[in-house]
């Protein structure tokens, strides 16, 4: 059997709620071993928004698979000494604690340097340093403070946050890829590392598109956003792409909230796009036949595609636009998503069995390695590698763990 691309790394994942436990869980997709390690209560996200009564939440299940978990009171004397051991024995540790948590507990980055002069020591915080670095972090403020919120919304609304957790998962894949060269580094030099990300620095650094906008403006109007008037910023332009080639999501029927079809005109999409509308005179037109032409008319543009889209279901839509090579993407609903066979296909959505909820759908590993195919195992019970890894591998004895139980260290 092949051996998994990351086999033989042991990662100590002292991370908590959502950013620090995606990027172990990628990690653990791909072959790590990564030992998730609790306070005796629990990763707070074991219950939250629990929808059955007493077993792990989704939100803990589906950012903790593949990996091992053990309790360990970090704040008592023995957990401390047992906390040494383990960061002796790992190849990387991350966490995502509050700014400085890590270093009242008595392991600053020195000290953790001289237990394990080979480890990655990787944190997930909300700021880099400066004014905001004491500032409690959630994924809309990183969104808020990154560039996100701005740019995203309606030109006559508020700012909007989007579903995607750029904040927090984007950040968590943002630390994978420091993790990754840190690991590769060390093949050189022998020596681990510290890699710092900030989720307001994953989120710009995901806007970038937006700043390349923003010093646009200098030279004048965005004609490639729908909107009428430009002060000194990046407006909110609603569903426009922003890009080179105008997209907007249009209507389909019958008229549901996710009914609706993203259509990109591309200039050599507009003569049979003309003719699926029903007006393949604008082909010719000169005031409708150039993307010059077409950019003071977006809205109307988009107006006319959706005369056509509005009387066919978006499946319809979409074949019909593909026949013709026309960039175009339903907008599939969240219900959609999970009952969708081709995501299935791809192991995307994966369905696994919890030994207490029974089976959940869960997100899979985007990541596809063809010498590293991932196999997606349940998120693990709190405390449930106790024994195996205290026991089996730091070689505690049976009565010394029951005098940890007892004594509250685990």
């Amino acid at each position: 059997m092949t051996a998994m691309a990351l086999e033989g790394v042991r990662v100590l994942d002292m991370t908590h709620v959502q950013s620090g436990p995606s990027a172990t869980q990628l990690l653990a997709w791909l072959g790590a071993d990564v030992v998730k390690v609790e306070a005796p209560g629990g990763d707070i996200t074991r219950g939250q928004l629990r929808d059955v009564p007493g077993v792990d939440s989704l939100y803990f299940t589906m950012l903790n698979c593949n990996k091992r978990s053990i309790t360990l009171n970090t704040k008592t004397e023995r957990g401390k000494e047992i906390l040494t051991e383990l960061i002796r024995g790992s190849d990387v540790l991350v966490e995502n604690f509050g700014p400085g948590a890590v270093d009242r507990m008595g392991f600053t980055w020195e000290r953790i340097r001289e237990i394990n002069p080979r480890i990655v020591y990787a944190s997930i915080k909300g700021f880099g340093e400066g004014p905001y670095t004491g500032f409690k972090a959630y994924e809309v403020v990183a969104q808020a403070m990154g560039g996100s919120m701005a740019t995203t919304g309606d030109a006559e609304g508020p700012p909007m946050a989007t579903g995607a957790q750029i904040g927090d998962s984007g950040t968590g894949i943002h630390a994978v890829a420091g993790i990754l060269a840190a690991l590769l580094q060390r093949r050189h030099t022998g020596r681990g590392q510290r890699v710092n990300v900030a989720m307001q620095h994953a989120v710009l650094n995901l806007c970038r598109v937006k700043l390349r906008d923003q010093q646009r403006l200098a030279h004048g109007p965005l004609p490639e956003y729908p909107n009428d008037d430009f002060g000194d910023e990046v407006p909110r332009s609603g569903n426009a792409s922003g890009g080179g080639q105008p997209g907007w999501a249009v209507r389909c029927a019958p008229g549901g909230p996710n009914d609706y079809v993203y259509v990109i005109v591309q200039p050599v999409g507009w003569q049979p796009l003309s003719e699926l509308i029903g007006r393949p005179e604008l082909a010719e037109d000169p005031e409708w036949a150039t993307p010059q032409a077409r950019l003071p008319k977006l809205a109307k543009m988009f107006q006319l595609i959706e005369e056509w889209t509005v009387t066919l279901p978006k499946w319809a839509v979409l074949e019909q636009l593909n026949a013709h090579n026309i960039p175009c993407g339903p907008i599939l609903s969240t219900r959609e998503i999970i009952e969708d066979a081709s995501l299935a296909a791809n192991d995307m959505i994966v369905t696994v069995e919890h030994p207490e909820r029974g089976a959940y759908t869960t997100v899979g590993n985007p990541l596809k390695l063809s010498d590293s195919p991932t196999h997606i195992t349940p998120s693990p019970l709190l405390g449930q590698h106790n024994e195996e890894i205290y026991i089996g591998e730091l070689g505690l004895g049976d009565e010394e763990l029951r005098l940890l139980k007892t004594s509250g260290v685990i």
